[in-house]
């Protein structure tokens, strides 16, 4: 996985995107109308019901736009939350207050989607030993920031891009030229470059999953696409070889059952890619 200080540079990079993508030469709307001098204040407003997220964000990007802006929080990243409840109030310049509402309210509505989603999961493997992994399946620019969330909705981190841990994937192995070989290849070429990674390695069949036992040094055997009897075979076959992990149209409703067939990780795109915002809004207060 990334070190925390790239993770932080990640977040910064989102930001500044972000800010330079909406704002550009200027907020003309606010700058049109509303005195350099003015200050005001604001409420983070919940219009709906979940697990919030984003909170300590909100808070980089405040900063980011002004230092000066100052933030109350009254309700802490991870915590249940109803309609009618009040996250934070941010004061200072109405300018810049208006300058970072959008992305503040842009991210918080996706990253508070994100953790509600997750923590449902995670509620549904209470009792296993199962934890919940995200994916590389998120938004494009966005994904230091959706990883976040699905933290702070209990899940675990699978890894952050193509650089930080191998995955031999189905269409690695075919192009390879087969299971072993991709393996050998691969353990080759991180001794050669002298890199220090993690080797996962995707499985279609019970057969393949033979197969990749014979090698050593595999920390993860993910079983693509099983059905619930095969993954207990496979599960059986691996022991504690190495992890496992199970991933393919995982749902809401099947997935406590792949948890049951003992997997130590089951991994879910839906927590990043098919999730409904949490309605939020950013209301100006006396």
């Amino acid at each position: 996985m990334i070190s925390e200080a790239q993770f932080q540079t990640e977040l910064q990079l989102i930001i500044a995107n972000a800010i330079r993508e909406d704002i550009g030469a200027g907020d003309y709307s606010s700058l049109a109308c509303i005195p350099a001098s003015a200050n005001g204040k604001a409420k983070l407003l919940v219009k709906d019901q979940g697990i919030i997220a984003g909170v300590e964000f909100a808070k980089m990007i405040f900063k980011y736009v002004d230092p000066d802006l100052q933030v109350q929080t009254f309700i802490d990243d991870g915590t249940a939350v109803k309609y009618g409840d009040v996250v934070f109030h941010v004061s200072g310049s109405s300018q810049s207050i208006l300058k970072a509402e959008r992305l503040v309210l842009n991210s918080m509505q996706r990253m508070s989607a994100i953790a509600t989603k997750t923590q449902q999961y995670v509620k549904l493997l209470e009792g296993t030993n199962t934890r919940v992994l995200d994916t590389r399946k998120t938004t494009p620019g966005f994904r230091a920031a959706e990883k976040w969330a699905v933290k702070i909705g209990g899940g675990v981190n699978h890894r952050f891009a193509l650089y930080d841990m191998v995955m031999l994937k189905d269409n690695h192995i075919d192009f390879a030229g087969g299971i072993t070989l991709a393996i050998s290849k691969t353990q080759q070429y991180l001794k050669d470059n002298h890199l220090d990674l993690k080797i996962i390695v995707e499985a279609r069949s019970l057969d393949e999953v033979r197969e990749i036992l014979q090698s050593n040094g595999i920390y993860r055997i993910l079983l693509d696409n099983f059905d619930y009897e095969t993954t207990k075979q496979a599960v059986d076959l691996i022991g504690d070889i190495c992890e496992t992990e199970s991933s393919g149209n995982i749902n809401e409703k099947t997935i406590r059952y792949y948890a049951e067939c003992g997997v130590d990780y089951i991994s879910s795109g839906a927590l990043t890619h098919s999730i409904y915002n949490m309605d939020l809004s950013l209301k100006a207060i006396d």
